[in-house]
């Protein structure tokens, strides 16, 4: 089953100062329908003003993954980590036990990021921050693990996150194709953050994005180009 999710269709809330689209319910957007898909709780997409961002929040017992399409984030948290995450790189936040961080936008440009959220696969943990960065060229033609909580992922420089699931990112060229199989009882949320892609004869528009259930070889091709992320996550049930 894949289930395409119009970019129309993902909340749109615009704060002046943050123009940002919720794939699943959150804050003051609620969706009993898109609560999460499986253990992926959040996915949003956020443009960020100069010289804007969010200030010190606390967070716990979640997996965050933000990826820069666009200018660069600056993180700053209570345990000390300070760090500016660029265009095409990835950070992630373990939050444990307990963290408060904040994010900026300190660029002369508006910043685009996805920031997901994934449930850990046990509560508590110290917390932790970490970033890496992961060249384009590098994920020409092939799906590249950014974050994981496998160990095989971790040895190919993968960010490490606490649950068994995987961020995937890649860069097709025009015409271009992959493949990826899912395992039994995985569940996979696909995102094409530049690009147009046709996913098991499918056609998934930028920044729209697609659930996928019960499909074990998902074919993920682009007749223009494109970059993608996925989510492969647990079903946790679903």
């Amino acid at each position: 089953m894949i289930e395409v999710r119009n970019f129309d269709s993902i909340a749109h809330i615009d704060h002046g100062w943050l123009d940002t689209r919720h794939h699943f319910s959150f804050g003051d957007y609620h969706d009993p329908k898109r609560i999460n898909w499986g253990a992926l709780r959040v996915w949003n997409d956020d443009i960020i003003q100069a010289g804007t961002g969010f200030g010190r929040h606390p967070h716990r017992d979640m997996e965050i993954i933000t990826y820069v399409l666009d200018g660069a984030i600056t993180h700053r948290d209570s345990m000390g980590h300070e760090g500016r995450t660029d265009a095409g790189d990835v950070q992630v936040m373990s939050a444990g036990t307990g963290i408060e961080h904040e994010e900026w936008n300190r660029e002369d440009v508006p910043t685009h990021i996805f920031q997901i959220w994934i449930f850990p696969r046990e509560q508590g943990g110290a917390p932790r921050w970490n970033s890496a960065k992961f060249p384009k060229a590098d994920r020409a033609g092939e799906l590249v693990a950014l974050a994981s909580g496998r160990a095989a992922d971790l040895a190919r420089g993968a960010l490490e996150i606490r649950q068994d699931a995987t961020i995937l990112g890649s860069t097709l060229a025009p015409g271009q194709s992959i493949s990826h199989r899912l395992g039994d009882g995985r569940l996979a949320y696909l995102v094409p953050a530049r690009g147009e892609v046709n996913l098991n004869g499918q056609r998934v528009p930028e920044r729209a994005a697609a659930a996928i259930l019960r499909e074990p070889i998902i074919d993920i091709g682009s007749r223009r180009g494109a970059e993608i992320l996925i989510a492969e996550v647990p079903s946790l049930g679903a």
